[in-house]
């Protein structure tokens, strides 16, 4: 009785900073995906204004994702020798920064518009580039096994939530002020949320608001407590960077992860780029209007995020493996997902928006990508492997606009084989996660660690 009582008590006493810790990196995800989906809501009339083919705007909403993928392995070694902490703010600071000056391309015109606007949106993709990585070495970090998976679906599901909330908002800024307002407006919420970033980001032994109790609990249920303190401090680097990296892509299970995270952020990045557009073009919606429909699958996207990350958890606590706990709801959201094939065959708004939201509410259920890099990831190269995870994930960023851009032309404007192409990605994840991925559990480094002197 009496170390039953002993064990309550101390779960009484126990602090809850963890959680404050994963409300700013849903805040800053949030406003990492806003920036990156103002292109999709001011893409009609600026395309107007500059002259844009569906070509031309393709790659321009690929040049984000070019210097995003670029940029991973740079940033995620910069994450594991600097912290998430430093890093992630420079980030915050500058993504917002870039946004703001998209804005001043309406001051100029022909190709000196172009020019710029494909720089800027190269530079956003440079600076957001430590976001995710970032998110799940925090996670892993700050959170017990048992708790990974809703935590990293919460910070997931900001970017359907960022849809949900600011696609209405971008929608009525463009209707209302022009398409240049929405660059102005979003890029500055994300300078205030750098203003106070430093204010509640911590490696958990450096917080101010977390206890020892706090600490145990983490530490027992397989957080790397010391990741980031260890991080904070100077050190002698632990991993030669490139043998680190050929050493994960030999894991048949984090190669075929990586790969699942191509395919399902195809998904993705048609609702950040061209459903807005499919929405106005296609369907004949005005951009305020596409703007709230937009909001809907982005709403269903985000309950399934919630979702897929508390099923997993449940999972585990009821004694299921961590594999079969993390695959289960992938699986069931990949089936959904491919629904998006049913809009070739409809007519109506109402049938198409049901099977988009109910594509996108099984991508969120399936999202758990990130739960899995968090998992697995060695913890010496946490930065590294989301890195790598977010390299092949975002490459989807460069291939998705470009070939939707080429399908529509080819097609006279139609959208049907573009569909197609999103649909049967989500067939192709669920055939890696099935078939190439096998046991999930966290990698060793043998191959790629560096002595370090007594």
């Amino acid at each position: 009785m009496s170390t039953h009582l002993g064990s309550a008590a101390a779960e009484a006493r126990r602090t809850n900073a963890r959680w404050g810790i994963l409300a700013m990196l849903f805040i800053a995800t949030t406003i990492n995906y806003a920036d990156r989906a103002t292109m999709s809501m001011a893409g009609k009339d600026m395309s107007a204004a500059l002259g844009l083919s569906s070509v031309q705007m393709g790659y321009i909403m690929s040049a984000f994702a070019w210097s995003y993928v670029l940029a991973q392995l740079p940033m995620g070694t910069m994450l594991d020798m600097h912290g998430s902490r430093k890093v992630y703010f420079w980030g915050l600071l500058l993504w917002s920064v870039f946004t703001m000056a998209q804005g001043l391309v309406g001051f100029l015109t022909g190709g000196a518009a172009v020019a710029l606007l494909f720089g800027l949106r190269l530079a956003v993709g440079a600076a957001e580039a430590p976001c995710f990585p970032g998110n799940a070495r925090l996670t892993s970090a700050w959170f017990p096994k048992q708790e990974r998976g809703f935590a990293s679906a919460i910070f997931n599901s900001s970017q359907y939530f960022a849809t949900a909330a600011f696609a209405p908002l971008m929608g009525f800024i463009v209707h209302t002020f022009g398409w240049e307002a929405v660059f102005y407006i979003i890029g500055a919420l994300g300078v205030v949320l750098a203003a106070v970033w430093g204010k509640f980001i911590f490696p958990p032994r450096l917080h101010p608001g977390v206890n020892q109790a706090e600490l145990d609990y983490i530490r027992e249920g397989g957080a790397l407590v010391d990741l980031d303190y260890a991080a904070s401090e100077a050190k002698p680097k632990t991993v030669d960077t490139m043998k680190c990296i050929k050493e994960l892509l030999a894991s048949r299970m984090l190669l075929g992860v990586y790969m699942f995270q191509f395919c399902i952020n195809i998904l993705t990045y048609f609702f950040l780029t061209w459903f807005p557009i499919y929405l106005v073009k296609e369907r004949g919606m005005s951009i305020l209007k596409a703007g709230f429909v937009a909001s809907l699958p982005a709403l269903c996207g985000f309950a399934g995020a919630l979702l897929g990350g508390w099923l997993s958890d449940q999972m585990l606590k009821r004694g299921y493996s961590l594999t079969v706990a993390r695959k289960t709801p992938i699986v069931i959201g990949m089936f959904l997902a491919m629904s998006m094939l049913a809009c070739e065959y409809v007519d109506s708004n109402a049938l198409v928006i049901f099977f988009m939201s109910l594509a996108f509410f099984g991508k969120g259920v399936g999202s758990l990508g990130w739960a899995i890099v968090s998992d697995t990831s060695p913890k010496e190269a946490g930065g590294i492997s989301g890195s790598l995870f977010n390299t092949f994930g975002n490459s989807a960023g460069i291939v998705t606009p470009i070939v939707i851009g080429y399908l529509v032309q080819a097609s006279g404007g139609s959208f049907n084989s573009a569909l197609v192409f999103v649909g049967l990605s989500a067939a192709v994840a669920l055939f890696m996660m099935l078939v190439f991925v096998g046991r999930i559990e966290r990698v060793e480094l043998k191959k790629s660690l560096v002595a370090q002197n007594a």
